[in-house]
């Protein structure tokens, strides 16, 4: 079964080895490509390469365990290193094949079935070896490669941006998924919180890196194996940070800087927010390991999933918990040149000046479609209330927009109104506005863990019967959008690197004047619904068999190209006593995650 909700869950924190962030801009010359190499032939060169010969790693007192973040990074010369991955249906298996790009040409070969089981990246494509100081291996062990990790140029002339995600999405349900590592760019091959901490001693170490011959043969990898010297001290987190030599203290390096804002979420509690990329402060503490959740991008969304999403490689989450627990490393973060190490959130987008005047249209161009996700992460709670004897049934769900247009919502407030008026605005190819149409309204959510602003009748969640006919609804129905969710790249128009990807960026402020949201194409919003109000009473429902649906746009106020799909379905089986209620999930098709 699943566990509980960053709300339901202790917020203990931990850290996992923090690579310094400068180390991804590894230096221009370590690959070389040949004069005229990247139109000479179209397919990829990769390789491992180090960015140091040595690191330090931590294993904390408190929460032993070390993270083997190594520094080790794959490069792609001669082109980008590209990858679709998708299934037709939850019927059928997860496929991939490598892209090239050759000018306005593209082919495509097809990788072997089998190779990868889900969308979070290559199974088994590093191995690690690691040996103590008197030779003994006490460690061999392979790890997954997302190629979307946090990565850098290892070129100058290298392209300034990657066009590739910053993640591989990890919601059960994903669709279709694109990994890449740019050309003239190295990704981290680190698999970060999706792979666990591992129990070293402290002391003096040797790791061995390479990737697996599978992968060397597949994409023609030289054989080379990394050394990396391993340092792992052991620390607590009652001791003040290390202040490296030559830099400013804890406290003074942030004087000016002022408190980041923690936003609150959709949950029971709050939760602090990762700062701007502009803190320029040292990476600190991050949000401890979770398992694997969505991957829309590196963002923070209370409520929006079962799970805080994962960093990348290189953790985005750089929060305060005091100044005497910051300055763990002296490495600025945040994205620039020849560095993209996860950090940034993307920034929330501005709604038009002035409401809509004129005569409301819907012209005949692209729409967005907007489709539900099964529900997952079920389970049964007692809604974080003590009240003897009641059972909640708990879940997340997510609508996605397969597009091939994003949806927009603007909402404007009256002075003295509580509602905003909300309307959907249309664009033409070029993406200039030619029409809009009133959609309902917005509303403020005062509740903590809330705190911005709710669209309304965005989605509907019911819990059926046997026979399909409802049961139960849940209270929720007003949503702030957000990008929170991977849920299919490969979708015509796919927008790769989508905006209000969190909710500090998504769904304004109580003294706003009008706000947008959206939803892009091939993102999707995961809210958990694990509260009462939210979740099902199922207090005194008979055991047997229920549905629970997640229905989208359920008035239709939304215009979309198909109102036909809004639907999706997922069967649960309730059992045992009052009080104390059990849920069995079977799988959906192929999909066996509850």
């Amino acid at each position: 079964m699943m566990t509980r909700s960053p709300q339901g869950r202790t917020n203990r924190l931990t850290r996992p080895s923090i690579a310094v962030a400068a180390a991804v801009a590894v230096t221009a010359g370590v690959v070389a490509a040949a004069p005229g190499a990247e139109t000479a032939e179209p397919t990829p060169k990769l390789s491992l390469i180090a960015a140091s010969t040595s690191v330090t790693l931590d294993s904390w007192k408190e929460d032993p365990g070390v993270y083997l973040d190594l520094g080790t990074y794959l490069t792609s010369e001669n082109g980008a290193f590209e990858l679709k991955v998708t299934r037709k249906s939850y019927k059928d298996p997860v496929v991939a094949s490598q892209v090239f790009r050759n000018g306005k040409k593209t082919t495509t070969k097809a990788l072997p079935a089998g190779l990868v089981k889900d969308f979070s990246g290559l199974p088994d494509f590093a191995q690690i070896k690691l040996t103590d100081a008197a030779g003994k291996t006490v460690l061999s062990q392979t790890e997954a490669f997302c190629p979307n990790n946090a990565s850098g140029r290892v070129r100058p002339d290298a392209p300034a941006k990657s066009k590739y995600p910053q993640s591989c999405p990890v919601n059960p349900f994903t669709l279709g998924s694109v990994w890449g590592v740019e050309n003239g760019w190295a990704s981290n091959t680190y698999a970060g919180y999706y792979s666990k901490p591992v129990q070293l001693a402290a002391g003096k170490y040797t790791a061995k890196i390479n990737v697996t011959k599978k992968y060397r043969d597949l994409f023609g990898i030289a054989n080379q194996t990394r050394t990396v010297k391993v340092t792992v001290r052991e620390r607590s987190w009652e001791e003040p940070p290390p202040v490296p030599a030559g830099s400013r203290s804890a406290a003074s390096a942030h004087q000016g800087h002022g408190a980041n804002g923690g936003h609150e979420g959709h949950g029971k509690a709050a939760a602090p927010a990762a700062p701007s990329a502009h803190a320029h402060g040292a990476p600190a503490r991050t949000e401890a390991p979770a398992a694997r959740t969505t991957g829309a991008g590196s963002t923070f969304n209370v409520g929006h999933g079962p799970y805080p999403p994962a960093p990348a490689a290189l953790p985005w989450a750089l929060k305060k918990e005091s100044l005497q627990r910051e300055a763990f490393s002296a490495a600025k973060a945040g994205d620039g040149a020849g560095q993209t190490d996860g950090s940034r959130q993307a920034p929330g987008v501005k709604p038009n000046a002035k409401r809509p005047t004129g005569k409301a249209v819907v012209p005949d161009v692209p729409k967005p479609d907007l489709r539900s996700l099964p529900a997952y992460g079920i389970t049964v709670s007692d809604g974080y209330q003590e009240v003897p004897g009641k059972d909640y049934l708990a879940f997340s769900a997510n609508v996605w927009n397969a597009g091939p247009a994003k949806l927009v919502v603007d909402g404007f407030r009256s002075p003295g109104k509580e509602l905003m008026d909300a309307y959907q605005y249309f664009y033409d190819a070029a993406g200039k506005q030619v029409g809009y149409t009133p959609t309902g309204t917005m509303e403020w959510d005062p509740r903590p863990g809330h705190e911005h602003w709710h669209f309304t009748d965005f989605a509907s969640y019911r819990l059926l019967k046997a026979d399909q006919k409802e049961s139960v609804r849940s209270g929720k129905e007003a949503f702030c959008l957000a990008n929170t969710d991977a849920v299919d790249y490969t979708v015509k128009n796919a927008n790769w690197h989508p905006d209000n990807t969190d909710l500090s960026t998504a769904c304004g402020q109580e003294n706003s004047i009008s706000v947008r949201e959206v939803l892009d194409v091939g993102s999707g919003d995961t809210y958990t619904q694990d509260l009462p109000g939210q979740s099902f009473d199922i207090t005194d429902l008979p055991n047997g068999t229920y549905y629970i649906q997640v229905l989208a746009n359920p008035e239709n106020r939304l215009k979309e190209t198909n109102h036909n799909n809004n639907s999706a379905l997922r069967k649960v089986v309730l059992g045992g006593k009052k009080g104390a209620r059990t849920v069995k999930v079977p799988a959906h098709h192929l999909v066996n995650a509850n």
